[in-house]
């Protein structure tokens, strides 16, 4: 129930930090907002953890993995800044969880059978009709943020390879701090829209947005350290809540059906994914179990042959040597 609070906590934090940088986007631009993103994101975990634990172990992937990340946040900037809203962006993400079904299968070599290939293909019928072709929010965008669904499922896979050897805070650390460098190498591309510094309440705007996603990101790892993984996959589907309701009181967006229609078929296939995966790992330990139980027998089979041989051993022996 903890680490449930937690994740939930964070992903709370995580929508107000989205809603402050789509609210700050029109006045600074992509690549301002992400240097100041990395910036005080990189101080809110080095203040929090006291720079402990932040020295990286697996310098390439760690290196890969932030500068991916950074094109998902390019994806979903770019989307915000072109006032694609809130709740639609967070619909269109849903499919991340299906994606790393899919991604699954070449990088960590699972199995997924014929149930969570169909469950995987209905929710990205279910993101068809979210975006609805020739609808509202059949633009652009849409592909982009696809595209950044799928480099993010990317990310979240190899956060589980580099959690056997990186500290959470050392994952967290430095995906923001390759936001500082990418963003300055993006300002010919998305020049500022004024200084650097902006105005003093965009400037405590995107304040709150690094902090914010500094704070989260370390919510995250705590909560992933104290509980499993299956009862905590649910609660990304949160974000759905916060960002229609951010949506509508700050910019009045008013989802559209089929944006909430796609999005329950969208949640029901990964609720279900999920469950087939419970399902997988239960019957995985049970086979285990039965091998070890199969060694055993075998091995007690074996001790009682050498047993009897060596007793028809002695036998034979006191019959050779006769009565004494």
């Amino acid at each position: 129930m903890r680490g449930i609070a937690i994740i939930v906590a964070g992903y709370t934090v995580i929508s107000a930090a989205d809603a402050a940088v789509k609210w700050a986007l029109p006045e600074v631009g992509v690549a301002v907002a992400m240097i100041w993103r990395g910036v005080f994101g990189m101080l809110a975990i080095a203040l929090l953890v006291r720079g402990r634990g932040l020295a990286p172990v697996r310098k390439p992937l760690l290196a890969l993995r932030s500068l991916l990340h950074c094109v998902v946040t390019v994806a979903f900037y770019m989307a915000w800044f072109n006032a694609f809203p809130l709740g639609a962006s967070y619909a269109v993400n849903a499919a991340a969880p299906l994606i790393m079904t899919l991604l699954a299968i070449p990088l960590l070599g699972e199995k997924v059978g014929w149930r969570r290939w169909t469950s995987t293909c209905v929710g990205f019928a279910g993101v068809m009709i979210i975006l609805q072709p020739g609808g509202e929010l059949w633009r652009w965008e849409a592909a982009m943020l696809l595209a950044g669904a799928a480099t993010l499922g990317l990310t979240r896979i190899w956060t589980r390879v580099l959690a056997a050897t990186d500290t959470p805070q050392t994952i967290a650390f430095w995906l923001l701090a390759a936001h500082v460098p990418v963003g300055f190498l993006l300002l010919p591309v998305f020049p500022p829209l004024g200084p650097l510094v902006p105005r003093w309440d965009i400037f405590l705007c995107l304040a709150f947005l690094g902090m914010a996603n500094g704070f989260a990101h370390l919510l995250f790892s705590r909560a992933f350290a104290i509980a499993p993984v299956s009862a905590l996959a649910p609660y990304e589907y949160t974000t759905l809540l916060w960002g229609g309701v951010l949506g509508f009181l700050i910019w009045a967006e008013v989802p559209a059906w089929n944006t909430v229609a796609g999005a329950v078929v969208v949640i029901a296939a990964g609720l279900y994914n999920l469950h087939r995966e419970q399902v997988r790992r239960r019957e995985d330990r049970a086979a285990m179990v039965r091998e070890d139980r199969a060694a055993m027998v075998r091995e007690d089979r074996a001790v009682k042959v050498r047993e009897d041989r060596a007793a028809a051993g002695r036998g034979d022996r006191a019959a050779a040597e006769g009565p004494r």
